[in-house]
């Protein structure tokens, strides 16, 4: 199934630079960005509810929207190809993971020091102090919830929102020159389940110019003709059966 030099390759990695997207969670059932809009919210343009100007039009709504895709989210179950990537990171000596994705499932499946391009929607934050709360570890219910806004900050009285980046918000800033940092100095970097349509994650891979490129995903996306190995399918299917290939 896969050749050769592609394992070994990976055999003598010593820096290997993982970047995901949402197709790694589709596989687990969760909708993404664009497909996140079913029964109630149908009639809502996602875009318009995932920005500053929204949540300061209409706090509720937006808080509420997110409130339903947490849910969704914290459903689901980290699929084969998340825990491909905990069992890649104990045989490679320098292994970074680095996500799209706001659904907190590499950390649920294991995977330790994630850098999080978008933020992550278990999380909230005051919109005005950046009080931080991890849903996972603290139930929503200990705040003061109310039927008409958001939960507000006991320290400055401000709104909580959800911890992750909406349009026309920049990344964090540290998040991004990590991610960059690390595509420049490894040996190989994967591609997976993204479009390579949404910057600046879309421009990791040129950072890892001296890099061997891989990419996982279903459909042929811009990086696949640049790609060294460009691996078509299901990350959930792919990424098992290339670690135990190499290392099992």
């Amino acid at each position: 199934m896969f050749s050769a030099k592609l394992i070994e390759i990976l055999k003598q990695a010593r820096q290997i630079v993982v970047l995901t997207g949402a197709g790694t969670s589709a596989e687990s059932g969760v909708p993404t960005f664009r497909d996140a809009q079913t029964g109630l919210w149908a009639h809502y343009n996602p875009a318009e509810l995932a920005s500053p100007e929204a949540f300061k039009r209409n706090p509720k709504l937006v808080w509420d929207w997110y409130s339903w895709r947490r849910e969704t989210v914290l459903a689901a179950q980290p699929n084969a190809g998340h825990y491909a990537l905990v069992q890649m990171a104990r045989h490679v000596p320098n292994f970074h993971l680095i996500t799209q994705n706001v659904d907190g499932l590499h950390q649920r499946a294991g995977s330790e020091q994630i850098i999080e391009l978008h933020g992550n929607i278990t999380r909230i934050r005051c919109e005005h102090c950046s009080h931080t709360i991890d849903l996972t570890k603290q139930n929503l219910d200990s705040l003061t919830l109310s039927d008409t806004e958001p939960p507000r900050c006991a320290s400055c009285n401000h709104y909580y929102r959800p911890d992750v980046v909406w349009f026309g918000e920049n990344l964090p800033v540290q998040a991004l020159q990590q991610a960059e940092q690390l595509a420049q100095s490894c040996d190989v970097f994967f591609s997976i389940g993204t479009s390579s349509q949404v910057y600046p994650a879309a421009a990791l891979p040129l950072y890892a110019n001296k890099a061997v490129v891989i990419e996982i995903n279903r459909e042929k996306t811009a990086l696949t003709q640049q790609a060294d190995f460009a691996l078509q399918g299901a990350s959930g299917e792919i990424l098992p059966a290339l670690v135990e290939c190499v290392w099992g």
